[in-house]
């Protein structure tokens, strides 16, 4: 999973040193419930600060100046261990490159998608995914004993531009010609769970028989998972 965070959204002030001017970036690994509690306290706060610092081994600092009835502020400090990842790893963690998508829709209310597949995961491991570019996208289980499948229609396909010649040539297939790919019910659920609050957008794109990759778009923030098929 992947999430990107708009940085004038979220800060007002804001300094970044990387390794170089040429990468400046810093990768670091945290267990994300300690940042969670952290900023759980900062709820009313008057101001956050976050940085990164050294104190017996890097942390990710985040002081919360909370309101005071005093003239004095009140500031909570919280050192949140984290590992630096060096350079030579950055690699692993590069966000994957997606291969030319067969169809890209956009998806139902994720409530009614979760419970959808939340009934689903009772009766197979595996679900899947068929979606067209005429705004139809299936959930389907089948097993010996059982095939079961809910249809969606008229949610529309994004609008994509792309200089590709193999994107291109998607956009020439037949409208009602579905793509799919068949993957882990308990990741797709996992995913589905996780989402809280209701994206503007959410997106489905499926390579047919590889991979499917979801993108939700929030006012401030963009989240995308892949799932790759199973065969």
């Amino acid at each position: 999973m992947y999430i990107f965070l708009f940085q004038a959204n979220f800060f007002d002030e804001y300094q970044m040193e990387g390794v170089s001017a040429e990468q400046n970036e810093i990768y670091l690994e945290l267990a994300p419930e300690n940042l969670s509690r952290a900023l759980k306290t900062a709820q009313n706060a008057k101001a956050v600060k976050i940085k990164l610092t050294n104190r017996h081994c890097p942390c990710l600092t985040v002081a919360v100046e909370l309101p005071s009835l005093s003239s004095t502020s009140r500031i909570v400090t919280h050192d949140i261990p984290v590992s630096v990842i060096p350079r030579r790893l950055w690699n692993d963690f590069k966000e994957p490159t997606v291969p030319t998508f067969d169809v890209s829709i956009y998806l139902p209310t994720i409530k009614t998608m979760k419970s959808v597949v939340e009934r689903m995961k009772n009766l197979s491991n595996l679900i899947v995914i068929e979606a067209n570019r005429n705004g139809e996208i299936n959930l389907k289980i089948e097993t010996d004993l059982v095939s079961v499948s809910t249809h969606f229609k008229d949610l529309g396909n994004p609008p994509w531009v792309s200089d590709d010649a193999s994107q291109s040539s998607t956009q020439e297939r037949d409208t009602d010609v579905m793509s799919e790919a068949t993957v882990d019910i308990k990741k797709l659920l996992q995913f589905l769970a996780g989402q809280q609050v209701n994206p503007n957008k959410a997106i489905c794109n499926i390579v047919h028989k590889r991979m499917v990759h979801f993108i939700f778009l929030h006012d401030d923030v963009s989240l995308q998972y892949f799932i790759p098929a199973i065969a």
